[in-house]
Parts: C-alpha cells; structure tokens; sequence
C-alpha cells in the first residue's frame, strides 16, 4: 500500500509543477480543504517557484508511517536556483490530511536583542470558552506598578499565537520586546490555526473570526493582578490591523488601537494587486495562470448576485460567501474615524502586501486630521517590519531576523505617553 501512497504523493508535486492545483484540491481531505484551498496552494507554489526558480528535478521520496493507513511521503524538488520539499500526509485511499513546502533550514527563533527575558514571566491561557477556546500566552512584567495591556492580533491565515512563518515570530518579538518595556501582554492562535472546520461554516466571516476571541482576550488581560484595566490596547497586524477597529466598536473598554500593516484596499481587490507582483517575479504560464484565476474569483466578490450559498470554490481563497459580504461592507477606516480613541498606525515602506499607496492613503486620508491619531513610515521595513532594502519579495521572510526595533521602542513610547511607564533597556 506504501507504494500507492507514494505514486500519488509524487503525483501531486507533479500537478503542482504543471499548474494542476484544482485537480489537487479534489484529493483534499474535508479537514485539509477546511485550512487551505487549491487556490491558496497555487499561490503558495507560484511563490516558491519565483524565490527558486523552474523546477529542474524531483528527488527521491522518503515515506514514514504516521498511522494506522496514514503515511508521511517528503518529495524533494530541485529548482534551477535552489530547492525544497513537499512534506504530505496520504491515507490508502489516495487521500491528502496535509501538506506543506518545508525549506531546507535549520534556524529557529531566537530572542532579539531588545528582549529581556528576565523582566517578565510567561504562563499559558484560555481564551474564550466552549468548544472554540484557544490557548493563548501572557506575557507579564516583574513588579506590582500598574501597567498597560496589550491584545495581539496577527494576520489574515490560521496563524498561532507567534504569527510563525518559518524560523521567525513577529508576535513574539513583539510581545518580548514590549514585556520588556513594562506591557503586559496577551497573544493566543487564531480560531482557525487550533479549529480549522469553523472556516467551511455557512456563517464563517471575519467577525467571527476575530471579534469574539478577541474581546473575550481584552475582559482576561483587564483582570489580570498588576494591569490598568483602563489601558489595554488592541494591537493588530495586516488582517488583524484591519479588523482592529470593529473589535474596540465590540468592546468600548479598549483603551486604543495600534495598526501594523491595516489594509483599507477591499482584500479581494488586493489579491489581484498582490498576484500581478508575484507573477512579474517569475513571468510565464503558470503566474497568468495564477492573476486569471483570482480576477475571476474577484468578479464573484463584486457581483450582485454574491450570497452566502455562492460556493466557496468560485471565490478567493475559498472562503464563503458569508465571509466576503462581511468583507464587501466593511470599512476600516469609517470604524476608525467613528471611535473616540487613541490609535498609532504604522507602515512598512517597502511593504507590497500592504502598501503605502494602495492603503495607508486610506488611513491618511480618514484619519490624518485627528490629533489623537499618530501615523508612522518605516521606510526601510517589509510586510513583516523587517528591515531591508531593494524591492520585497518573499524570500525575505525565510532567513530567521526579527521585527524591527525602531518599531517595538515607539510602540512602547506610544504606550508610556498615555500613562504606562515604560522600563529601559
């Protein structure tokens, strides 16, 4: 039987190669189709491709059981500039429960070098209740002055409570870094990352996704022993910026918003931005292949006729119809400007997925005229803040680096000039 599971996992590294990702979709188990669509793994590959080249080789499967009818097969591929290997879970039957790019690296997160360890201690958390809780981490400064909180939100995807993308942690610097500074802070995994199946409910949006757990973070960092409940903040990246907004409209405690990264452009409208650069960094069939597919899920998102029995095949990323008319009448920036609180918003200048133009011109245009809103470029930092230089592109995220102290300083800054002390370092 392991030389069937092996034929079909060699198989589909060869459908990836020749742009058969609907036909790899098909093999996904109801669970694997929950975390991730066709669509999705063909921007995923198309990135990798572009970062490594045209695929020149495979090189021979490995298989591990895993499982009674389970097997774990590691298909190496070899590209013109470099390489890595398509890591899938595949039962008897033929079909996929996983599969993930796995690079050939041996970093792993470190602390940065703004993270005092010693000036805080860490313990494990639930956040909300029933059958959708999730862990989460606190992260709480030494001493019993009052302090400020502060909420983490990541990204649009099932990210963990660290944003992990390969060896790095941009919400775990963030949250070591600021612990370090005298914030207490709350991080936890997302709904999606520890209940993948809530994305395939009829009534999954990005409300649900995020408010709930969100709020239900805010009410447990409130009452945490040595923090002013007066001053917990919501500190989001990318999605988690974006959805911001809607989060302290839910919970009028929220002391005021931090933003890294809020997109204002309609997501779908950005997705089609987004396709166009990968595809001009490996230019050919498959990146057209890749900008059609999406511009055609995005005439969904405009229609009409979009309702929350449109099936999620014909949409982006295959999320619902529910999600994408919650999306639709969404505007971050009229949540914003409806608030009656603080809110600091910053920008990576080299940052493609979320640009300066394309979405803080939004924040700035709603925004720029509140004195109690601050807004800040860093013009050397990507999507992530990591700085750099040159044009960005995905390969930047894989060496292990951290976010960008410049940011983590004026975030505590920001925090200290509306009552927190913040503690050297």
């Amino acid at each position: 039987m392991e030389t069937d599971q092996l034929a079909t996992a060699v198989a589909v590294v060869e459908m990836a190669r020749d742009g058969r990702f609907g036909e790899i979709g098909e093999m996904f188990a109801p669970e694997l189709r929950a975390a991730v669509s066709d669509q999705a793994l063909r921007v995923a590959w198309t990135i990798e491709i572009g970062k490594r080249g045209p695929v020149s080789a495979l090189g021979e499967p490995v298989v591990e059981p895993v499982d009674a009818g389970r097997v774990r097969v590691s298909v190496p591929v070899v590209c013109e500039r470099d390489g890595f290997t398509v890591v899938m879970s595949v039962d008897g039957a033929g079909t996929l429960h996983g599969l993930q790019f796995v690079l050939a690296t041996t970093a792993s997160w470190a602390p940065p070098d703004y993270a005092v360890p010693q000036l805080f201690v860490e313990q494990e958390i639930t956040v909300g209740s029933g059958p959708l809780a999730v862990p989460g981490t606190l992260s709480l400064p030494l001493g019993t002055e009052p302090r400020p909180g502060v909420v983490l939100l990541g990204g649009g995807g099932p990210f963990d409570r660290d944003e992990t993308i390969g060896p790095n942690k941009p919400l775990k610097d963030l949250a070591w870094g600021l612990a370090s500074r005298g914030a207490a802070i709350l991080r936890f995994d997302k709904v999606t990352h520890t209940h993948s199946h809530v994305t395939s409910a009829p009534d999954f949006t990005m409300s649900s996704e995020y408010v709930p757990h969100a709020v239900a973070a805010v009410r447990a960092l409130q009452n945490q022993p040595g923090v002013d409940p007066t001053r917990v903040y919501i500190l989001g990246h990318s999605m988690g910026g974006k959805v911001a907004p809607r989060v302290a409209a839910a919970e009028p405690s929220v002391a005021g918003l931090v933003i890294l990264a809020g997109d204002t452009q309609p997501m779908h409208r950005a997705a089609v931005r987004v396709a166009r650069y990968l595809a001009s960094l490996t230019p050919g069939p498959a990146a057209d292949a890749l900008v059609q597919g999406i511009m055609e899920q995005v005439t969904m998102v405009d229609s009409p006729d979009l309702s929350p029995s449109t099936p999620a095949k014909a949409l982006p990323f295959e999320l619902p119809g529910s999600y994408w008319l919650d999306m639709r009448a969404y505007d971050p920036v009229a949540a914003a400007a409806a608030l009656d609180k603080p809110m600091f918003i910053l920008q990576g200048g080299r940052d493609y997925q979320v640009t300066v133009a394309d979405d803080l011109s939004g924040w700035r245009d709603g925004l720029a005229h509140r004195p109690d809103v601050t807004i800040r470029v860093y013009d050397a930092d990507n999507h992530l803040f990591f700085p750099g230089a040159g044009p960005s592109t995905p390969a930047e995220y894989e060496p292990a680096q951290h976010v960008d102290p410049a940011v983590v300083g004026d975030i505590a800054e920001w925090l200290a000039l509306r009552g927190g002390a913040a503690l050297p370092v």
